[in-house]
């Protein structure tokens, strides 16, 4: 029987807690994988590697070259630290690191792809992070940053996943920003995102975050548009998502779904 592939992002303001990698955030991670990946195949796109990175070396994250350089020092680090916490859950696990040149070409693509399915097909749990040290100083031209949002939107649609699951410290899509307003009320179910929302400023809520509510918002309307959901809830409350997935229970984040004509 053929497995619903999802694709769960995670992003840096989970992952770090006083600007450090939370470990007890990444061993309840890697519980919550093993228990999706009864019933889902799961590709995971974490941030996390610049955090990870300053963890060794303290930098200034403003400058461009800094950052580079603490992403490069942190992105074996992390996926050590991913390896170790899979490892108790017989999960064998893969880096791959892809900017937007390889969805500018079909060949690239294609390549990037064959190489997902010989992993999952194979059990291996692949990890995706944006090729920092050649990308970041370009991440406003090439439309990603956002904290590898819009970058998982695109490895849903192009390595053909059903759904992504967006972890963050965002909790779902609010009629008002509950951060001004207590009483604003959360969507649970969207088929369209207005435009004024995705011309919004990105609002980080997080030293190493680059993203806030906008792209993740972007990243939703691109899957809207092709016709792929999205499923956006906080990555301090793990049951939510679990039992959004595994017992159709929508008991809170909100769900961006094409609208069916």
């Amino acid at each position: 029987m053929l497995k619903d592939r999802i694709v769960l992002k995670v992003g840096s303001a989970v992952l770090v807690k006083e600007q450090k990698i939370n470990l007890a955030q990444i061993h309840a991670l890697s519980e919550l994988i093993a228990t999706l990946r009864k019933c889902y195949e799961i590709i995971l796109v974490s941030s996390g590697a610049v955090a990870t990175g300053f963890t060794s070396l303290n930098l200034d994250k403003d400058i461009v070259e800094n950052k580079q350089a603490l992403a490069a020092i942190g992105q074996p680090l992390l996926m050590k630290i991913y390896a170790e916490s899979l490892k108790q859950y017989q999960i064998t696990s893969a880096q791959l690191l892809i900017s937007n040149y390889e969805f500018d070409s079909r060949k690239h693509t294609q390549n990037a792809r064959n190489v997902i399915e010989v992993l999952l097909k194979n059990k291996v749990l692949p990890i995706i992070n944006e090729n920092d040290v050649t990308t970041t100083g370009e991440l406003a031209f090439l439309g990603f940053g956002g904290d590898n949002d819009q970058l998982s939107a695109k490895v849903t649609h192009y390595f053909d996943a059903s759904m992504l699951v967006i972890l963050s410290d965002v909790e779902g899509y609010y009629e008002d920003n509950p951060q001004i307003n207590p009483n604003a009320k959360m969507r649970k179910i969207v088929h369209y995102i207005p435009k004024e929302d995705l011309e919004s400023n990105p609002t980080p809520n997080d030293a190493f975050a680059t993203g806030g509510i906008v792209t993740k918002l972007k990243a939703a309307d691109f899957l809207l548009k092709n016709k792929r959901s999205m499923f956006l809830s906080s990555g301090k409350k793990l049951e939510v998502l679990k039992e959004f997935l595994l017992n159709q229970k929508h008991i809170q984040g909100t769900l961006f779904v094409p609208e069916i004509v």
